[in-house]
């Protein structure tokens, strides 16, 4: 068995878009898991991707009390074996994979965003750090973007960072 993720972050609606991609979209409801790593904005995104499927998410530091009350800070969540984390912001790129070593240990994905960025490494500790980047607000970036991959018997395979 395998499980469809679809990574998402920062899409900052209706600050920066009116909308989701009509591609999120469809991505969505190709998923087996949406994981949004904060900076939703308003709480009508985090409704509107719970109608396409199951959804695993966390507040950032652009979203208010509505969505405050119904997300934590950090989520946990083991995917077929794989044990997940989420969290918005994870602080300066330098030493990223240290700091996140030490601060998840337990754990073989963490999902972040906050800086509209992509990465995608793997800690010194083997730990993957995934930030799928903004579908609306590339900020610096050529491209809006996201992240699909599967999860498949404990082990992230097929990560794709996905230009829209």
């Amino acid at each position: 068995m395998s499980t469809r993720l679809l990574l998402v972050s920062d899409t900052h609606i209706p600050g920066r878009a009116r909308r989701l991609p009509d591609a999120l979209r469809a991505a969505a409801d190709a998923a087996d898991l949406i994981v949004h790593a904060g900076d939703w904005v308003s709480a009508a995104v985090l409704d509107e991707l719970e109608r396409h499927g199951e959804v695993v998410g966390v507040y950032g530091n652009n979203d208010g009390d509505d969505l405050r009350d119904r997300l934590p800070e950090i989520a946990r969540r083991e995917v077929e074996g794989l044990r997940m984390a989420v969290i918005h912001e994870t602080g300066d790129a330098r030493r990223r994979e240290m700091r996140m070593d030490a601060a998840f240990p337990a754990t073989d994905l963490l999902v972040f965003g906050h800086s509209h960025i992509p990465w995608d490494t793997v800690t010194p500790g083997g730990l993957r750090l995934l930030n799928p980047g903004s579908p609306t607000d590339r900020r610096r970036q050529p491209r809006h973007t996201m992240m699909t991959a599967v999860v498949d018997d404990g082990r992230l395979r097929d990560v794709e960072l996905v230009a829209l």
